[in-house]
């Protein structure tokens, strides 16, 4: 259940859509081709296993682990095989099919993240919100929702990690970077999204990418103190300046 709705795959008319999805996301998450080569392309990027290490290193012990935005379950898996209580949570019910497959022992979860009522306050230790994920969910607003969720699920002391794209990375274009200042400089709603065509076909999607110091603000307005970040190359090594492709960040709840 989303906001009290239940959302199929499939054509659904913009105004169903869920809080902070646009045509072009749910189109994304209906892929059926997409989701087929899913995981070969995690495999073999540098940047997925950069922030899986990077959680490895941050979530030390067992404990529950909730994963925002899980797609096919990479993380999950990886960390219930060393005995940590998994739950993943995504939109798409074709992700979750093959993640079930990935891992069936792990609990997975259909659900919006800008809604996660339905999982208690308090109830993990770690949570994480990977790669482009928080960059999917469409308006300012509700990217905040996503991470207040995330702090209201942890319980005190709890860790959050999440991955956070570069709008001014060089490999976007020098004219798209310079854009993206001038719109950020100008104080701009649309600062930091970025509209590219889909290799799956659907309506054009758009990702929003973030400044280091916007990336802190949000964290802190949920109530996170953070504690690491850290600049990541599209290589997943560490870099500086044009360089940065993202941000890995270690942000933890209060006790």
């Amino acid at each position: 259940m989303l906001s009290g709705r239940a959302y199929n795959g499939g054509m659904i008319p913009d105004w169903q859509l869920p809080p902070g999805v646009d045509r072009g996301l749910w189109d994304y998450l209906h892929a059926a081709d997409m989701v087929a080569g899913y995981d070969g392309q995690t495999r073999a990027s540098p940047l997925a296993a950069a922030d899986v290490a990077f959680c490895e290193a941050t979530f030390p012990t067992p404990g529950r682990l909730v994963d925002l935005g899980c797609g096919t379950g990479r993380l999950c898996a990886r960390f219930a095989a060393k005995g940590y209580d998994c739950v993943g949570v995504d939109l798409s019910d074709e992700m979750l099919a093959k993640a079930r497959e990935n891992a069936p022992a792990v609990t997975w979860v259909k659900a919006n993240l800008v809604d996660l009522s339905e999982l208690p306050a308090g109830s993990f230790d770690y949570a994480a919100c990977l790669f482009s994920t928080l960059g999917m969910v469409r308006g300012a607003e509700n990217r905040a929702t996503v991470v207040a969720n995330a702090f209201r699920l942890l319980r005190p002391g709890g860790r959050f990690v999440l991955h956070a794209h570069n709008r001014y990375f060089r490999g976007l274009g020098r004219g798209r970077v310079w854009g993206q200042r001038w719109k950020t400089w100008l104080g701009r709603a649309d600062a930091g999204d970025i509209t590219m065509s889909q290799a799956y076909g659907g309506a054009p999607l758009t990702l929003h990418h973030f400044t280091r110091r916007g990336v802190v603000r949000l964290l802190g307005g949920a109530g996170f103190a953070v504690r690491e970040v850290r600049a990541v190359g599209a290589d997943g090594a560490p870099a500086t300046g044009a360089r940065v492709y993202g941000w890995l960040v270690l942000a933890e709840r209060a006790s």
